[in-house]
């Protein structure tokens, strides 16, 4: 199978295209490599794959309506993991221009392109849709019309865009909620690679709001598989959680970057942000249903593969 994959220099998407890539599929990596972090990091994430005659790097941005229906018109992948998007939810609420020109009209231009070529597309959704629900966990029908940051809505506008495209187009199309992923080339801005680094550097770390804010935190190695099958997979439209069904307080996460680093975390307590939300579960049983979803990392195993993969490469 010939899978276009967007942003797949990026964490998840690096990730991604190492699996796939195993699997003996031809990989097209689409990615902008734009500054909101060193571009620097994610050619090294992809650098090990530009050897292997399967792998393909396009250097473009979705923006660019025209290059990429050319692209996609030329190459004519089977699928297209579509993961480039702007992240951030703090960021997002500073400078939200931004968010809605990368992440709904580049994905926009993504469905316009694809509606010709009846392509599959898996589309990197996120928890942040729910908002700041009480309702836990979340499910896949609970309503999600209160997004807390314009990274958020774009992330809904998306799934609405594709919901849209699949009923006009008949488009295949799973929108996948992502909870908290971390593991390795984990984003520099995250939590888990943030804490980390500044642990390590005996330096403090910003709390914001307070350590009991709980995440679904989810480790890589268990969603990239379900990506996989779902490309293998006959849909029409579905929007599917991927977590872990289990929160953690934001003090079991320092608690087991402490353990796995040697170090002790030094707090420096800030005010509570615009945007977050004070607690994240997915309920992840039509995962489970469709594609056979079974994560199976720990928290404190997954910091403990981090941590070492990151004193290795940093």
């Amino acid at each position: 199978m010939k899978i276009a994959v967007t942003g797949g220099a990026g964490f998840i998407g690096s990730n991604l295209c190492d699996f796939l890539v195993e699997k003996n599929h031809s990989i097209l990596c689409i990615d902008n490599f734009n500054d909101y972090y060193s571009p620097n990091i994610k050619r090294k994430n992809i650098a090990h794959l530009l050897k292997i005659p399967s792998f393909k790097l396009l250097e473009l941005d979705i923006k660019n309506k025209p290059v990429l229906e050319n692209l996609l018109r030329t190459e004519k992948p089977d699928a297209i993991v579509h993961l480039a998007a702007l992240p951030g939810v703090r960021s997002s609420i500073e400078n939200p221009s931004p968010y809605i020109e990368n992440n709904i009209q580049g994905t926009l231009n993504l469905l316009q392109a694809a509606k010709d070529f009846s392509t599959k597309i898996i589309f990197a959704s996120s928890s942040s849709v729910y908002g700041d629900s009480k309702k836990i966990p979340f499910k896949e029908d609970d309503p999600a019309n209160s997004q807390l940051s314009p990274y958020a809505f774009s992330k809904r506008a998306g799934e609405l865009l594709c919901q849209t495209y699949n009923n006009l187009y008949n488009i295949p199309i799973v929108c996948f909620r992502f909870f908290t992923v971390f593991g390795i080339r984990n984003r520099p801005d995250m939590a888990v690679s943030k804490f980390t680094r500044l642990m390590l550097e005996e330096k403090p770390l910003p709390v914001y709001g307070s350590t009991d804010l709980k995440r679904d935190y989810t480790f890589v190695d268990d969603i990239v598989p379900t990506i996989s099958t779902a490309l293998e997979t006959d849909f029409g439209f579905e929007i599917v959680n991927l977590g872990n069904n289990k929160p953690e307080p934001l003090s079991k996460l320092i608690s087991a970057i402490e353990e796995s680093t040697g170090k002790k975390a030094l707090i420096e307590n800030k005010g509570f942000q615009k945007g977050d939300a004070k607690e994240t579960c997915a309920d992840i049983e039509k995962a489970k249903r469709l594609f056979g979803y079974n994560p199976k990392v720990s928290l404190e195993e997954g910091i403990q593969r981090f941590v070492k993969w990151y004193k290795k490469n940093n």
